[in-house]
């Protein structure tokens, strides 16, 4: 894979087999986010999870201290005095029933997280073949099927961010920008640690985090020492 000329230079500061410190991979991840834009600070996680086994599944979600950076639209499911709760409490969209065809069928996909009350799951239910891949539809455990929608979206544009296994057994988050002070991206790297840590399943055999990478969007990836973890 041939990379361009700013990720040359940016991955010349890293050495791969060295494995840092979390304050030290942050602060290289922000030397080499070299891009013209505000790079989101990613980390992605590999576990020792088999996510085919229901048991050793993870699916939760927490509050950044420093948020994402990320200005997120809401989209509630709602119905009666919950779409005018949802209104007043910041969601940039609400509706019901008549939003199915918009989305199913115009595409429309112009939010960053869906919130439903539980009496709206039958309709949101409709759209799982969309929302599914899309890693867009609610879900209890991450706190977005509930019917205190305050709550809900407070805590989503504050900087709540979802967890999940991929596939590949792998953790993908945003923990803030390269523009976030140093400070700020080891916090939010603490706190997204820690709830990760209590998620771990009891029937895992093994090492639970087998590595922690940290990049920026453009960047090479800063291995971290999971053992300092």
């Amino acid at each position: 894979m041939t990379h361009g000329k700013i990720y040359n230079e940016a991955a010349k500061l890293v050495d791969r087999a060295t494995l840092s410190d979390p304050a030290d991979a942050v602060a290289l991840v922000k030397k080499t986010a070299g891009a013209k834009f505000d790079e989101t600070v990613e980390i992605h996680i590999r576990t020792g999870c088999d996510g085919r086994h229901a048991e050793e599944q993870i699916r939760g979600a927490v509050v950044l201290p420093n948020g994402t950076g990320k200005t997120v639209k809401v989209l509630v499911f709602a119905k009666g005095d919950k779409v005018n709760e949802a209104e007043a409490a910041g969601a940039d969209y609400v509706g019901g029933e008549e939003l199915i065809p918009k989305i199913q069928n115009d595409g429309w996909l112009d939010f960053d997280v869906v919130v439903a009350t539980p009496d709206m799951m039958g309709v949101v239910g409709r759209l799982g073949k969309v929302l599914g891949p899309k890693g867009l539809m609610p879900n209890p455990k991450a706190g977005t099927v509930t019917m205190d929608v305050t709550k809900a979206i407070a805590d989503i544009k504050a900087g709540k961010i979802e967890y999940r296994l991929d596939k590949q057994n792998i953790i993908h988050c945003p923990i803030g920008k390269a523009s976030f002070s140093e400070d700020k991206l080891n916090e939010n790297f603490e706190a997204l640690m820690e709830a990760i840590k209590k998620a771990k399943p009891s029937s895992l055999k093994g090492q639970y985090l087998r590595s922690v990478t940290l990049s920026s969007t453009m960047g090479p990836g800063v291995k971290v020492n999971v053992m300092k973890l």
